[in-house]
């Protein structure tokens, strides 16, 4: 490592467990994010902060001024540009060193699968049901580490999947397909809410990348922000789970 990037990560390089060696785990690292809202913001601006060396940032949308007051990566200059291409300002401004690849497209099919082929982990920050699974599939299949959260008013959840075989994946958590899910643009967010979890996702990125703490694998955390209250719970492994089931290895006889 160069002395200004001794200098830049200086901080978190003197955390226990963490070190040199830990920069340099996120440094080689390729990070997918799936949505640059109010979620992919935190996680996009913390984690090319922090210095994992290749960010992939997937989303289809522009910038529209109702997005502003929530999705902290852009900027009222920006309103009509591809939310991809505004992110890239930011966070190249924030750390030039970090790679920087934009997907314009819809993640379907083949083309979801060949990125995450090229990925360490998934990061999870769109807002519908049909994306979600579609990454949740695309992870399991692939045995690899999916970071999920999501928010709405003034509540919040995010949790962990390691994609590997006998671990609880997305789909077991939300069996149904979410047609009836509610959304922010009819229901409304408080912006610091999707900010607390965006931070949360970042965060579980971080330690799952350099082995860091213990991730929230097979766990849930449940904020409900009008009384900042947090509950933790435990997420089973769905027997009958369409997508990890077949993954599930058989229990061992007596």
């Amino acid at each position: 490592m160069t002395d200004d990037q001794l200098l830049r990560y200086s901080r978190q390089i003197l955390l226990p467990d963490f070190g040199v060696a830990g920069q340099e785990r996120l440094r080689a690292a390729t990070v997918l994010i799936v949505g640059l809202g109010g979620l992919g913001s935190p996680v996009a601006m913390y984690l090319a902060a922090a210095g994992v060396g290749r960010l992939l940032l997937a989303d289809v949308d522009v910038v529209d001024l109702s997005n502003l007051q929530r999705q902290i990566i852009h900027a009222s200059e920006r309103i009509g540009l591809l939310k991809t291409e505004s992110a890239r300002q930011t966070l190249s401004a924030l750390n030039p060193e970090v790679e920087l690849v934009a997907i314009n497209d819809d993640l379907r099919g083949e083309r979801l699968s060949g990125l995450v082929a090229t990925v360490d982990l998934v990061v999870d920050c769109c807002d519908n049901f049909p994306t979600r699974f579609a990454i949740n599939a695309a992870c399991v299949a692939a045995r690899l580490p999916l970071v999920s959260g999501a928010a709405i008013r003034l509540e919040g959840q995010v949790t962990a999947f390691s994609g590997q075989p006998g671990d609880p994946c997305y789909r077991c958590l939300y069996p149904h397909d979410g047609e009836t899910v509610d959304r922010c643009t009819d229901n409304g967010v408080l912006a610091p809410v999707v900010g607390i979890i965006g931070s949360i996702q970042a965060t579980e990125v971080i330690k799952i990348l350099t082995g860091l703490g213990t991730p929230l694998f097979g766990r849930l955390l449940l904020l409900d922000a009008t009384t900042m209250d947090w509950r933790s719970l435990r997420l089973p492994v769905d027997p009958d789970c369409p997508v990890c089931s077949a993954t599930t290895p058989p229990p061992r006889l007596p």
